[in-house]
């Protein structure tokens, strides 16, 4: 089992530990759909979030910051279809579609996830159509399957009004700076990217710049001298000080095929959990997951701050006289495209991580993930330890300070804290 390297951050766990609400996570009314080969299938939610995962990025090849918007909005709507025919024992999170409670859970979940990514990738949609004929055929035909395809439909138009110009795939662009501390782009790709996604329509909270920060450590504080003294020794390529481990850490959670959407997927299989709460706690974290990235953008376009890369190689203007410059220092993974602080990555796991230690109500359930890009499996005894290590690994690969992991956690906690006091709350 993975162990954080260095100092612990006991404070990531205290984030997470108040967000420790008690969930009851009620089993819900059973499904009357019948199915063609008699045989009950794997949990649609699971089915068609596999799915979702092939459109958005095996198909699309969408990067982290977009793949949150379109999980949203498949997940989103999927649980509002699944809610409405359970009964509505849960808030909407847009609509509630008339039901009498026994359409197709089945054919409700497909047709709603369908319908969202068909919106969305328009160039699959001869692909995404023969995989939901396919999947609709194995449930017999009859009045069940007829009204949960209607109650799909419904969920799934009120999402896509819902999104429509909302900011997605702008042409902001990132400001290129001059000076000391200010972001550029970085070697080998010098792109820029993403700078839209800071002023997406939330999917939850009022604003994207609602726990803005106070920025980053000025260039001449001791903080900022902590960070890059740290990020120098253990976040080089030729780092001498960084394990093993801690490398394959680093590499595990930069992998754009995020193990998280695995993790999700094996904790609704090994939780044993049903459609309706399935549907929920895809829902909670993917939308909390999508506004967390929204707001961790938002503060990068406040602050624009400089990457490692950039800081270590021009420290010798930066003002600071206890800064080394290293022309030729590299880190270990490549630099994305966009600002260091907040961090996504520590954004979004924190905003994941979170919620899914208020739906479970607990947080010492062990998952694990597998990344190709490090060939392993990393396996974790609780939520609050992938963040703790997260936080790590992005230091650990020479692309993030630990001041922009650690806000970002903030951030991401926060917006989960907000997302508990106002959606998915149970009715009764």
């Amino acid at each position: 089992m993975p162990q954080s390297r260095g100092r612990r951050r006991p404070v990531v766990a205290r984030w997470l530990a108040v967000l420790l609400i008690a969930a009851v996570i009620p089993a819900g009314p059973g499904s009357s759909t019948a199915y063609a080969n008699s045989q009950p299938p794997e949990n649609a939610v699971v089915v068609w979030d596999r799915n979702a995962q092939t459109a958005i990025w095996d198909v699309a090849g969408q990067q982290p910051q977009v793949q949150a918007r379109s999980f949203a909005m498949v997940h989103g709507a999927v649980y509002d279809a699944v809610n409405a025919i359970a009964g509505t024992p849960y808030q909407p999170y847009l609509v509630a579609p008339r039901a009498r409670g026994g359409e197709s859970t089945e054919a409700a979940v497909a047709t709603a996830a369908f319908r969202v990514l068909n919106e969305l990738f328009p160039a699959q949609q001869t692909r995404l159509t023969t995989q939901y004929d396919e999947y609709l055929a194995t449930i017999a035909d009859g009045a069940a399957k007829r009204r949960g395809i209607a109650v799909g439909e419904q969920a799934a138009a009120a999402m896509i009004t819902a999104r429509e110009n909302d900011g997605a795939f702008g042409d902001q662009t990132w400001p290129v700076g001059t000076q000391p501390g200010q972001w550029r782009p970085t070697p080998p790709t010098s792109a820029s990217d993403g700078a839209w996604v800071g002023d997406l329509k939330p999917f939850l909270i009022p604003s994207a710049s609602m726990f803005r920060t106070s920025g980053p450590p000025a260039l001449a504080s001791s903080r900022y001298t902590k960070d890059f003294d740290e990020l120098k020794r253990i976040g080089a390529a030729n780092s001498t000080v960084r394990t093993q481990d801690q490398t394959q850490a680093a590499i595990w959670w930069h992998d754009r095929h995020l193990a998280e959407w695995e993790i999700k997927r094996q904790l609704a299989t090994t939780r044993h959990l049903n459609t309706l709460q399935a549907a929920r706690m895809f829902a909670m974290v993917d939308l909390a997951e999508a506004d967390a990235t929204t707001a961790c953008y938002n503060e990068k376009a406040a602050w624009t701050f400089w990457r490692p890369i950039t800081a270590i190689r021009l420290a010798d203007t930066d003002g600071n006289p206890a800064t080394v410059a290293d022309p030729g220092w590299t880190p270990l993974l490549v630099t994305p495209p966009h600002p260091d602080y907040t961090s996504g990555h520590t954004c979004f796991t924190a905003a994941s991580m979170s919620a899914l230690t208020h739906f479970f109500g607990r947080d010492d359930i062990p998952f694990s993930g597998y990344s190709a890009d490090s060939g392993t499996t990393r396996t974790f005894r609780g939520f609050s330890q992938a963040l703790a290590e997260v936080i790590e690994a992005r230091v650990w690969g020479g692309i993030h300070t630990r001041t922009a992991d650690v806000q970002g956690a903030k951030i991401g906690a926060q917006v989960t804290a907000y997302m508990v006091r106002h959606y998915f709350r149970p009715k009764r």
